[in-house]
């Protein structure tokens, strides 16, 4: 009996120990940079606390905003959560070290003019009230469970702070215009476009009787399509401070990619296919593959482009101390990028999962043919809103395409109930074998086969006529809720608030810090 009471204690307290261990190893990590920083010659007591805040900010990057590209492959049981971790963090990491650029804008987007701020010192006190600002919110929206864009909670704090140090008029108001547009502009491209390619995947696979001869014509297409679009993504952002091309050459780069991959992918797709079922579980085991490259990926191209952004502030800071002035341009010294890319790293491992979890399974149901539709869709919405100078944020479009896909299975869900429904309005007063026996070939037919036994049952069947209140019955049944409406309210919520609620931060920690500065 004491042995089973001693178990029941040790399992209560064991999830209390996993969070002393998370919060220790995060410690850990801190002390680690402080000790690095301080020894590095003279530094400046500003910079270790600078250090300090730029690895929290780095290590809740990791818990919130990466948890966006590997969420939809654990969500369909593409990778394991362990995978997943493992792959994000090798490929953010190699992406910030091998791509991260040399250099970074020190106001990001250009949302407020240095030349109003007073001095270096105020400068210095407005990117660390920004920096810290930034990190509590993130802290806040993962404890919540809400996936938020780290560009805009960076942007909320340099406009908050840099309004309490230079006034109202220090702000660029257009382009917070631009930056509040990218709210319902990010998701609703990476909704439409997830949705457009899963429907196409439906109408050219899964709604075929035979589906994997379908599969196999299909899917090497599919994966030479995400070929172009990460290869052209990577060319114009991943790789963009390391080398420069334009849109027309990035497009070449990926068409020549892409026609490699269908070359590879053909034969090994059809040699797949041979082993799978006749069903969606079978076409989905050929996504499997393409849908982890596509996780690594876009971990890479974020690493490469949002890591040197995100610790922007850091260099910014580590510039003005070094050179005792403002710069519109700052380097990043390699330390500066190493605290990013394992904080990142550290992150992800230690408090990513419950991000990871929102994603890939609590705002609708995932399997790797959704999950490759959302990956592809995250790409290609990118490229295509940078062409257009759009500033979208990638966890906006991630997540957008997720509830796209969401919405599109209800409509196509209720469409479905439609048809099941009118089978048995026409077939009221027959067998019910004759009815059984005609959604089962129902079923089983395509979809334009569906259309004409549907047609052909109107025509040989009476009118039904119904009253107002059976077709408003009727409704409630058609209607399947696959999207669960609690988690798209409070991750909305948190979208709308993000840059506001970092801004009244940034800016209470701007006067908290100057008042413990000046004498």
């Amino acid at each position: 009996m004491e042995l089973e009471k001693i178990q029941q204690i040790e399992a209560a307290t064991w999830v209390n120990r996993q969070e002393v261990l998370r919060l220790g190893v995060s410690i850990l990590f801190i002390v680690g940079i402080i000790l690095y920083v301080s020894s590095r010659g003279e530094v400046s007591p500003m910079l270790v606390i600078a250090g300090m805040i730029g690895g929290y900010m780095a290590l809740n990057i990791g818990a919130n905003d990466v948890a966006n590209n590997v969420g939809p492959a654990v969500g369909s049981r593409a990778l394991t959560l362990a995978g997943a971790i493992t792959i994000a963090a090798i490929f953010e990491s190699a992406g910030a070290l091998i791509a991260g650029g040399d250099v970074v804008s020190t106001i990001k987007k250009g949302i407020i003019d240095p030349a109003n701020i007073a001095n270096t010192e105020v400068f210095i006190w407005l990117m660390m009230a920004a920096l810290l600002a930034g990190a509590l919110w993130l802290n806040m929206a993962t404890a919540i469970g809400a996936p938020v864009s780290t560009t805009h909670s960076i942007v909320g704090g340099v406009l908050g702070a840099g309004i309490a140090a230079g006034g109202w008029g220090v702000a660029n108001w257009d382009k917070m215009g631009q930056i509040a547009a990218s709210w319902v502009i990010s998701p609703m491209f990476g909704g439409l476009i997830a949705a457009a390619f899963l429907y196409m995947i439906k109408r050219t696979i899964t709604y075929k009787s035979d589906m994997l001869l379908s599969a196999r014509r299909m899917v090497p297409i599919l994966v030479s399509i995400m070929a172009l679009a990460f290869a052209t993504y990577l060319a114009l952002k991943g790789f963009k401070k390391i080398w420069k091309v334009d849109v027309t050459t990035a497009l070449l780069i990926g068409a020549g990619v892409a026609a490699v991959i269908y070359a590879i992918s053909k034969p090994l797709v059809a040699r797949k296919s041979q082993t799978q079922t006749n069903d969606k579980q079978g076409v989905n085991a050929l996504f499997t593959v393409p849908l982890i490259f596509a996780a690594a990926l876009l971990s890479f191209a974020h690493g490469a482009n949002d890591v040197a952004n995100s610790v922007g502030p850091l260099a910014a800071i580590n510039d003005a101390l070094t050179t005792g002035g403002i710069s519109s341009k700052a380097s990043i010294p390699l330390w500066v990028m190493l605290v990013g890319a394992v904080g990142i790293s550290l992150g992800l491992a230690l408090y990513g999962p419950k991000l990871i979890r929102t994603v890939g399974s609590e705002i609708t149901e995932l399997d790797q043919m959704r999950a490759f539709c959302i990956a592809l869709s995250a790409a290609i919405t990118v490229i295509i809103a940078t062409q257009m100078g759009l500033p979208v944020s990638s966890t906006h479009i991630a997540v957008g395409a997720v509830f796209g896909v969401g919405f599109l299975r209800e409509y196509l869900k209720r469409s479905y109930a439609k048809m099941v429904e009118q089978i048995h309005l026409h077939h009221l007063g027959r067998d019910m074998t004759d009815v059984e026996q005609f959604l089962e070939d129902f079923q089983q037919a395509g979809l334009d086969e569906k259309g004409e036994m549907l047609q052909k049952l109107k025509e040989h069947s009476a009118d039904v006529d119904l009253s107002k209140k059976e077709r408003r019955g009727l409704k409630r049944v058609y209607r399947h809720e696959l999207v669960k409406r609690s988690a798209l309210l409070k991750i909305v919520a948190a979208w709308i608030i993000t840059v506001p609620v970092s801004g009244v931060l940034a800016a209470m920690l701007f006067f908290m810090i100057r008042g413990m500065m000046l004498p």
